[in-house]
């Protein structure tokens, strides 16, 4: 089992504050106005986006009436692991978050590290975890226009360590739906892309590993709405999710309906798509298709 980064404990931390602050029937504002801070860190606090200072977290248990020991020690206990630094920070060091695609570069990465089995429907370019590192340059390039050749190279770096999963003896179960408009859509050129088929029919051939695409046949459904994660994280670490990207940054959904919206439609598009033989044809046609032509004699 990969061992676990700094989310896990931040979202179960943020999920004791805010069980106690509703318990005293205390709303963001009055807390913030006692701790003399933003209503928004005490929300960020609560959601485990936030890096938890002790002092801060100490002043709520006061504020909180938390007088048990063991509670006590469980909560800054949390406090601890949640302010460790995860494998992934090497990779992002001096990496700016960009409010479009890259709130945090390493949020993403911590929580991906805690699950256990992952699901992604993609219609814009493959999952993270199913790229070659050359489609990966492209896309982040294309991606974050802004950022400099070295912080694209850590984060290409960063995809290529988060695939270790794949390849690990207790590895991440991986299913994708990718829309067909992604097989066709050129990155980085046609070898990029000859290369990213042939790249993408290794990680097939691993039994955990599932890509089926959803073919321009079976029109438009419920997952074109948008890109979307589903991960499931054990118990011990907080609750499964669903995590979305867009313009206006990273959406993280917690709550049992929206996960179970999610996978509902994720259960459509996944029925909705070729079998596992026609999905590998379709890419393997893709593969063909880029492949350099040799010249004629």
């Amino acid at each position: 089992m990969v061992a676990s980064g700094p989310a896990g404990p931040r979202r179960r931390l943020g999920a004791e504050l805010r069980r106690l602050r509703t318990g005293k029937g205390l709303h963001l504002d009055a807390v913030a106005h006692q701790l003399r801070c933003s209503a928004s860190k005490i929300s960020r606090l609560e959601t485990g986006k936030g890096i938890p200072k002790p002092a801060d977290v100490r002043a709520l248990i006061r504020l909180y009436d938390v007088t048990g020991d063991a509670e006590r020690e469980m909560l800054l206990r949390l406090v601890r692991e949640s302010r460790t630094e995860g494998w992934w920070a090497s990779y992002t060091d001096g990496v700016q978050p960009e409010r479009f695609f890259l709130d945090e570069p390493g949020r993403y990465a911590a929580l991906e590290t805690d699950a256990v089995a992952l699901r992604s429907f993609d219609f814009g370019a493959f999952h993270g975890l199913l790229q070659s590192p050359d489609y990966a340059r492209a896309v982040l390039s294309a991606q974050l226009p802004h950022h400099s050749a070295q912080a694209i190279e850590q984060l290409v770096e960063l995809r290529q360590r988060r695939q270790d999963r794949l390849h690990s003896a207790d590895p991440l179960r991986l299913t994708v739906v990718v829309d067909e408009s992604v097989l066709f859509r050129v990155v980085g050129g046609p070898s990029v892309m000859a290369a990213q088929m042939r790249h993408l029919l290794d990680l097939v051939e691993l039994e955990h590993v599932v890509v089926r695409v959803l073919p321009f046949t079976a029109g438009l459904g419920r997952s074109h709405m948008g890109h979307f994660m589903l991960l499931d994280i054990p118990d011990d670490l907080g609750s499964d999710l669903v995590y979305i990207e867009g313009h206006a940054g990273e959406t993280i959904l917690e709550s049992e309906s929206d996960v179970d919206l999610y996978r509902d439609v994720f259960d459509d598009a996944l029925a909705r798509s070729l079998d596992a033989g026609a999905s590998r044809d379709a890419i393997g046609a893709c593969a063909a298709h880029f492949a350099p032509r040799k010249a004629s004699p």
